[in-house]
């Protein structure tokens, strides 16, 4: 399988928190999936930690690209197919994250490993 983290599920991996799935976490962890995590949602965890809405990952901020790596995980960049899809989504949804995480879950044919249900109405085939 070939996953996309969305960014809750890629902390609670990293933070080892037990609001993870745990077919989730057994798809992580299963060495035969690719496990990919998009330059958004270092762009979400850095933006949220600097306002104050995520305290807690305080150590991961400051190397999310090597935190990342260490896990085995694959960088997904952003590109321009990703952008022009995530701007063009209905707008039944507006986190902006959350759109261009649909849009390269959509584009790339990756399982979306999210709690997120309200991705469900976007088309999106997720993992949970």
């Amino acid at each position: 399988m070939q996953l996309l983290l969305d960014t809750h599920a890629l902390i609670w991996w990293l933070l080892d928190d037990r609001r993870l799935s745990k077919k989730a976490s057994v798809a992580i962890a299963d060495e035969g999936n690719t496990t990919f995590v998009s330059a958004a949602s270092a762009w979400e965890i850095a933006t949220k930690y600097r306002i104050g809405k995520l305290p807690s990952v305080s150590s991961l901020v400051a190397d999310i690209g090597g935190a990342i790596a260490s896990e085995g995980f694959a960088a997904l960049p952003v590109d321009v197919r990703h952008g022009q899809l995530a701007g063009a989504l209905p707008a039944a949804h507006g986190d902006p994250f959350d759109r261009m995480l649909m849009a390269q879950a959509l584009l790339e044919n990756l399982l979306l490993v999210s709690n997120e249900t309200l991705f469900d109405g976007f088309g999106v085939h997720r993992y949970w």
